[in-house]
């Protein structure tokens, strides 16, 4: 074969199994409502979804109680028994609201067995008018559709199988919180499987909930024997590392219950946004989920779920169709070895005058120059493509909707680059002594994955391919293509799917870490491509293929319907300083805002001084002056302001007096607050009687039914009183108050953030006549009025508390020095005597 024709043949066998890699990932074809009804149908697993996600659905939308009803009838139709949990939790994101589960059981024939848990949430993310389709109304009709079929089946089962529809997942994972510390039922569960989603396509990975080991659930998954399961420890070792949350992590974290999540990850621009509706989810991506649950369900529902516990951890990934895995153990054996076996090839090869020390020496240098260069030209050129379209900064997850077609551009960006380097620098006749250089590298990056995250421990494996072809080279002194082109399949099924998974998990601005992956499979595969003859063209290829897509890129880089714009807007009254602003968080504002806010807004540093959460810790950008609206605060009443030693009490309930959504409460960071309860609730992580929090955010609320919120705590006496309340309704586009224009089609509310709100801002202001159990309080005028003549009004006048100041505190005297016995007040006609009686720092009228 010509040399032109060999490289040629080498770029399509590449190509080729690149291209089995990601279409064996998930299934390609979707089945419709005509299967047998033992099978799991994506048609009618759809229909489910199309019932959900109608209209957004968030807690204490009209919406979401239809959704329940929705999902408690669809149950009974498969002839279950359902039940509703309701209660308040106070989980850890800080956030307290009224969480309502739907569950139901199905009765295994064992009586001592753990039961298996299928979980998902129904509720939709607030704010965004998402329609939650994928996230997670994907979940619940993956599961519905699956019981379904399992029922058909008919299939004896020795374990119970609960069902658990979560609320208020999107709010700080409240439902399962509720379940979880509060149901009867979590002490039976012994494995769960939760399904979710973070964007609308894609395959659905696989990742482990566990406190102990996973080798137990590694081992019990293989047996399930899934059709297309993806997924790999380095995963799974870095979910661990980081601050990602499902409702599974509740379960974990509070009951030590274990358990699967599948959630599929990609198209996440559309996670949490209007535009997560029936038309952007992923038929095949929801077929996916079904090859999970299915085989799953039918395993796990007779397996002995106690055997899922370990203490030991593995290894373990995914090829296509295939789901391998060892322990923890073999890790650093494997990579010793491999050192050993390279240190002897290394050895046989100078002694043969195969290798030579100064040409391996130079293979170090297009290798870390090809890593350095790439990797500097892919970071510094994301940051500059930020400046050239600034309305890539819209979309707050950080992946734009030419976000593929950028990590293509890179990719083929950094190939290039590398086969000019290796051009320059590189040859055939010292290709051999060049693979020492990337080899070297490659198991130095081993060892550390060895001691420092062993989840990575199966990328020795395409190492120990390069091996083998170095050593057949040193004992053969040739080189064959074929086998070069066979002993590259181990690298690319196994680290070609990170160059992909990297930026779409994280967001393009790590590209530049799939641009240095992509340059380190080029040195494991350095004897394909070091064989190439004519690297200057191949490299000129890859670079106009590489200006393509960023063409393509640049073509896809506005905004259209379906591919909308981001843009928020926020109305917020200041009661205190009786002042309006309007508000966004708008980086680029857009012809929408700008009809608000004005051409030349003014930053909103004043409105940052307390900052709302979001997941991306965004900040108002702009703010600007707005006329004043006549809306109806809310009331807030002391119904406890006492002092017991170096500690003072309260009590306030705080009322909307207009339908609102969320209350947000802030105090000043060195305030400490002790035995806080709201709503009846304790946060669900509290140890001891300090509330811990981080920043001034001390709760919020969502509000359901229009419900009160009431707060029980106290705080040292040494402390001043300094709290701030939001109310905020989620109705600005629709609120009658308010003409506000709608967004162009090509538009959309911005996720992650509260916007379309109208909210109400002002502090918090104990007053010692709020409640009856105020430290000292005099009997009000009117309350005289009704109960004494005019003639003994002069006698029965109000005791005035003596007040003190001290570190601007009001200190009160207890009444009892005051007067001791009760007064009774002389009257000049018979009349029903009263009696005011102080004692105990208490006034009362008897």
């Amino acid at each position: 074969m010509k040399k032109s024709l060999s490289s040629l043949f080498a770029v399509v066998f590449i190509s080729v199994i690149i291209a089995i890699l990601f279409l064996t990932m998930m299934p390609q074809w979707t089945s419709d409502d005509t299967v047998p009804f033992s099978e799991f149908s994506t048609e009618r697993a759809l229909e489910k979804i199309k019932a959900i996600s109608k209209e957004p659905h968030y807690v204490g939308s009209q919406n979401h109680d239809q959704v329940a009803n929705y999902l408690q009838k669809e149950l009974q139709n498969l002839g279950l028994q359902t039940s509703i949990q309701e209660g308040y939790t106070l989980t850890e994101w800080g956030n307290l609201v009224k969480s309502k589960n739907i569950l139901a059981r199905i009765n295994g024939s064992s009586t001592n067995s753990k039961a298996l848990l299928l979980l998902s949430h129904y509720d939709s993310a607030p704010h965004s008018y998402s329609h939650g389709a994928s996230d997670a109304g994907s979940g619940v009709a993956t599961i519905l559709e699956s019981v379904r079929a399992f029922l058909y089946s008919k299939k004896p089962h020795k374990n119970d199988i609960i069902i658990l529809f979560s609320d208020a997942e999107e709010l700080g994972l409240n439902g399962a919180a509720l379940f979880v510390t509060q149901h009867n039922w979590v002490k039976e569960v012994g494995l769960a499987l939760n399904f979710e989603a973070r964007g609308t396509s894609g395959p659905s990975y696989m990742l482990m909930e566990t406190n102990g080991g996973n080798a137990g659930m590694v081992k019990e998954f293989a047996k399930a024997n899934s059709t297309f399961p993806v997924s790999n420890s380095l995963m799974y070792s870095i979910y661990k590392m980081l601050p990602n949350d499902t409702d599974l992590t509740v379960f974990r974290e509070q009951k030590n219950i274990q358990g699967y999540n599948f959630a599929f990850i990609d198209d996440h621009y559309n996670y949490h946004t209007a535009q997560d509706d029936i038309k952007h989810l992923n038929k095949n991506t929801l077929a996916h989920q079904g090859t999970y649950l299915m085989p799953l369900l039918s395993y796990f529902s007779n397996a002995d779920l106690n055997t899922t516990k370990s203490t030991e951890d593995y290894v373990y990934f995914t090829i296509p169709f295939t789901f391998i895995s060892y322990s923890f153990s073999w890790v650093l054996p494997m990579v010793i070895l491999a050192f050993v076996l390279f240190l002897f090839l290394v050895f046989i090869g100078i002694g043969k005058k195969i290798l030579i020390v100064q040409s391996m020496l130079r293979g170090f240098i297009p290798i870390i120059g090809s890593l350095i260069f790439t990797g500097l030209i892919t970071f510094l050129g994301w940051k500059g493509l930020l400046q050239i379209y600034p309305q890539y900064n819209d979309l707050l997850n950080g992946f734009t909707y030419n976000g593929h077609a950028y990590i293509s551009a890179f990719v083929l960006l950094a190939l290039a680059t590398t086969l000019f380097i290796y051009k320059l620098f590189s040859s055939k006749k010292v290709a051999v002594n060049h693979y020492v250089a990337p080899l070297l590298i490659w198991l130095i990056l081993n060892g550390l994955l060895a001691i420092y995250l062993k989840g990575a421990g199966f990328l020795i494996i395409p190492v120990y391919f390069g091996l083998f072809l170095f050593g057949y080279y040193i004992i053969t002194q040739k080189s064959n293509k074929t086998l070069n082109l066979i002993f590259s399949i181990p690298a690319l099924l196994l680290l070609v799917p990170f160059i992909q998974m990297f930026p779409i998990g994280l967001g393009l601005k790590v590209l530049f870490g799939s641009a240095i992956l992509t340059v380190l499979t080029f040195g494991l595969l350095l004897p394909t491509f070091g064989s190439f003859a004519k690297k200057g063209q191949w490299s000129l290829l890859f670079l106009m293929i590489s200006i393509g897509f960023f063409a393509k890129a640049h073509y896809e880089s506005g905004y259209e319907v379906g591919k909308a714009k981001s843009n928020s807007l926020l109305y917020i009254y200041n009661a205190d300083t009786d002042k309006a602003s309007w508000a966004t968080y708008d980086v680029n504002l857009d012809s929408w805002t700008k009809e608000y806010l004005g051409k030349n807004p003014k930053p909103a540093t004043a409105l940052n001084q307390t900052p709302m959460f979001s997941k991306y810790n965004s900040g108002f950008t702009y703010a600007a002056e707005a006329p004043k609206i006549a809306l109806q605060k809310p009331t807030v009443e002391f119904l406890k302001d006492s002092t017991a030693g170096n500690k003072r009490y309260f009590k306030l309930r705080i009322s909307p007096n207009r339908s609102v959504s969320r209350y947000d409460i802030f105090a000043n960071e060195k305030m400490e607050f002790f035995n806080l309860r709201a709503n009846g609730a304790t946060h669900i992580n509290q140890k001891g009687t300090r509330f811990n929090r981080k920043g001034k955010k001390l709760l919020s609320y969502y509000v359901v039914e229009n419900a009160p919120l009431e707060i029980e705590f106290n705080i040292d006496t040494a402390s001043i009183f300094d709290m701030e309340l939001m109310e905020s309704s989620f109705d600005l586009m629709r609120n009658p108050l308010f003409s506000i224009t709608k967004r162009a089609s090509w538009m959309m509310p911005t996720p992650f953030v509260l916007t379309d709100a109208v909210v109400i801002k002002q502090i918090i202001k104990p007053s010692l006549a709020s409640s009856k159990e105020t430290s000292a309080i005099a009997i009000s005028q009117s309350t005289i009025n009704e109960t004494v003549p005019q003639s003994a009004k002069a006698v029965a006048k109000p005791i005035k508390p003596i007040v003190q100041e001290k570190s601007k505190r009001k200190i009160i005297k207890p009444a009892s020095k005051i007067i001791a016995a009760p007064i009774t007040i002389p009257i000049s006609k018979p009349v029903k005597k009263e009696r005011l009686i102080i004692a105990n720092d208490t006034t009362k009228v008897r």
